[in-house]
């Protein structure tokens, strides 16, 4: 089995890691009031969260 002859630098090493980018925020509809939300998140603007009001907006 392949040994590495020896240790890779830190430049090299992070050069490497930076396009492992974060792609955006995955975005889907709400069923009550149909803005976008996050999934498995309560919706901001109605509260609500599987199908149950889970905040209450004053």
């Amino acid at each position: 089995m392949g040994v590495p002859k020896r240790r890779w630098s830190k430049a090299r090493t992070r050069s490497r890691r930076a396009h492992w980018k974060l792609s955006g925020p995955t975005l889907v509809e709400c069923p009550q009031c149909h803005e976008l939300m996050m999934p498995h998140r309560v919706c901001k603007n109605c509260g609500f969260y599987d199908g149950k009001k889970v905040i209450v907006n004053e």
